[in-house]
């Protein structure tokens, strides 16, 4: 019964990591996304040591560096720790990771764009006796609509009623 398939080990959770050991470079933008990850995650790690920092920094300016001295060696001390090459690559693969999610998230902003852009033209198409009742509403209300050819008020007409 040494076979048997409580005896295996379960297998890790499937992750979408670096899809290679060496990927290919990524861009500067991409890159900048990363070192965001990367920062986040030592700022995160290094939290207590930061707040203690910024605690006795609080309403100093020219004596910060003598009466923070110890709480900034700190801060740097665990910053240098955590900062470390093996922590970038976790940032990178945390971005790896992360990539489906993006472009699900890219997906939705493009849906969300073409709703508002046909909701637009159906706003902008409207027959032309609402668009007037609305214009005449708008009047109504005091407020004045011009009429603009090709992005400027027209020539012979007065800006406002009063010229």
């Amino acid at each position: 019964m040494a076979g048997q398939a409580s005896d295996l080990p379960t297998p890790p959770p499937e992750r979408l990591g670096v899809p290679s050991r060496n990927p290919l470079p990524l861009s500067a933008s991409q890159e900048s996304q990363v070192r965001d990850i990367y920062y986040a995650r030592v700022r995160k790690q290094c939290a207590d040591e930061i707040k203690a920092f910024a605690a006795c920094a609080l309403g100093r300016t020219f004596t910060v560096s003598f009466a923070c001295r110890a709480e900034h060696r700190a801060m740097n001390g665990c910053m240098k720790l955590h900062a470390s090459p093996a922590e970038h690559d976790a940032a990178r693969e945390e971005w790896f990771a992360m990539r489906t999610e993006r472009q699900r998230q890219r997906e939705a902003r493009t849906k969300v764009a073409a709703a508002q852009e046909e909701f637009m033209h159906d706003w902008w198409g409207l027959p032309e006796d609402v668009r007037l009742s609305r214009q005449r509403d708008a009047e109504k209300n005091g407020v004045k609509l011009q009429e603009r050819i090709g992005g400027m008020p027209a020539k012979d007409r007065p800006l406002d009623g009063n010229r």
